[in-house]
């Protein structure tokens, strides 16, 4: 399980003294809200990749998660390439760290499992855009009736964050900095990207109205 940890530019000045990724929801940090669903299907493995504050995010799991350290910001798709050596399973689950939802409320990893048939598959969680929190556009892509992912045919969906991949993804891939979207557009054009939807509230922690919006929506 790779958990992917940005800057969070846009959560200033919230994110000046403390990196994103722990940044508190109603009380608990971003990070161990995403791990706390990855825990309630059974994950045991974390490697999470950081390049700001990184020292910061040890000292909080005090050596109980493993770190790959980027010298210089490497995107998702570069930084889960360097993270490589560090993962253990083919395929592994690409988590973003700033998206979860309550813990317990589905089991969509486990359905991605099931879904994910070959190597050069890519699976992705889905989010129906009525039970998305805290996220801006109206959708990333559409979800066709047999669970593939296309631009515009099916119904409107919004990518939740969550891949689940094959490391030959990576072979040809060069190394430094990449955006995933690259490989997640060869999958979709060669019709290796399909979806999963969530059946759970989504909560997206992108800038400070969708911390607030999330906060509200979880409060007693």
């Amino acid at each position: 399980m790779l958990l992917a940890a940005g800057l969070g530019l846009r959560l200033r000045p919230l994110t000046e003294i403390t990196p994103k990724p722990l940044l508190p929801v109603a009380g608990t940090p971003l990070i161990e809200r995403v791990m706390a669903n990855a825990r309630a299907e059974g994950a045991v493995r974390f490697v999470a990749n950081a390049h700001y504050r990184a020292d910061q995010l040890l000292a909080h799991f005090g050596g109980l998660l493993k770190v790959n350290r980027e010298a210089e910001l490497l995107g998702t798709g570069g930084g889960v390439k360097a993270a490589l050596p560090m993962l253990h399973s083919d395929p592994f689950f690409v988590m973003n760290s700033d998206a979860f939802w309550p813990a317990g409320a589905d089991r969509p990893l486990t359905r991605m499992l099931a879904r994910h048939s070959g190597e050069r598959d890519i699976v992705l969680l889905c989010v129906q855009p009525r039970r998305a929190i805290g996220f801006g556009r109206s959708h990333d892509f559409c979800l066709d009736p047999s669970g593939l992912v296309t631009r515009d045919y099916g119904a409107p969906i919004i990518y939740g964050g969550v891949a689940l991949m094959g490391r030959s993804w990576f072979d040809d891939a060069s190394d430094g900095a990449f955006s995933l979207n690259l490989l997640l557009d060869a999958a979709l054009e060669a019709e290796r990207l399909s979806g999963v939807v969530l059946d759970a509230p989504w909560f997206h922690v992108g800038d400070p109205a969708g911390l607030a919006a999330a906060e509200q929506a979880l409060s007693p």
